[in-house]
């Protein structure tokens, strides 16, 4: 009798670096299906749609225009107020987004990891390609303005700097995911951790240059907002697309070095996780 042959052998995990992230790649038309399940989940049965991911942004700089620039007069070096809090809104919004939905990524496929084998890591990817669409409309919205402004002849002086944009949506899109699957692993035996990490990304985005510029900070606490990896993802996005704000290569290099290592460390303990997270979700 022929031996049988078997083009996939699932094995249990047994060392800590058995990553098996191949896997990922073989499965990579279940992760677009889940990218189109979690994009089209956003504005399903909504009346406005997809208009949303536009709005929500805009409504955001809006009220923070009012509050933060008119009423507070907080600095904007110079640059039009809508520019300067819609970049920022944009940009943290996609590091939040992600990180706040792959945070629950054990929790909320309980029930489809108990049925069914494929690479768990596959749910939180699919969750920062959908939000790449969404930041993909995001960005559009702000190049619109952006080109508004410029043509109106506000003091803009976009430089080569923008080049390094899909560098900044790597970091991003790395940190965002990275963070959020060590949450997602520790939140299955923590649960109160969820309500710790939304209270806690709130207060972030204050500790960020989203409503205020960096060279407003004393020099006493620069280095203090400079420890959050997101300082200078925003920093080097403003200066790149608006020609204000600061872009330094150490500065940059030091959130990449921060979005490997959170990286590394959430794929080593998602890993390490998901072989027992059913006995404790």
């Amino acid at each position: 009798m022929n031996e049988e042959s078997w083009d996939l052998i699932i094995q249990p995990k047994s060392r800590w670096f058995d990553l098996q992230l191949r896997d990922l790649w073989r499965y990579r038309d279940l992760v677009m299906l889940f990218v189109r399940r979690d994009f089209v989940a956003q504005f399903k049965q909504t009346i406005l749609g997809p208009l949303w991911f536009i709005l929500q942004p805009l409504l955001t700089t809006i009220m923070f225009t009012i509050v933060f620039g008119q009423i507070a007069q907080l600095s904007t070096d110079g640059l039009p107020k809508i520019l300067f809090y819609l970049s920022g809104n944009i940009v943290w919004g996609y590091f939040a987004n992600c990180l706040n939905n792959t945070s629950n990524t054990f929790v909320a496929n309980a029930g489809l990891f108990g049925k069914v084998y494929f690479p768990r890591l596959a749910v939180p990817v699919s969750i920062v390609i959908s939000q790449l669409l969404t930041f993909g409309l995001q960005f559009g919205m702000f190049l619109c303005f952006l080109l508004y402004y410029a043509l109106s002849g506000a003091a803009l002086t976009p430089n080569a700097t923008v080049f390094l944009t899909p560098l900044l949506i790597l970091l991003m899109a790395g940190l965002g995911l990275g963070l959020g699957i060590i949450f997602s692993s520790l939140t299955t035996k923590y649960r109160d951790l969820r309500f710790l990490l939304t209270f806690g990304v709130q207060l972030l985005m204050y500790a960020t240059p989203v409503i205020y510029p960096l060279s407003s900070i004393p020099a006493k606490y620069r280095l203090l907002i400079l420890a959050n990896p997101m300082t200078p993802i925003i920093e080097t996005f403003r200066y790149g697309f608006l020609g204000s704000g600061s872009f330094s290569p150490v500065h940059l290099a030091y959130s990449a070095g921060f979005t490997a290592s959170a990286l590394f460390l959430g794929i080593l303990l998602f890993s390490r996780i998901e072989r027992t997270f059913m006995d404790t979700v």
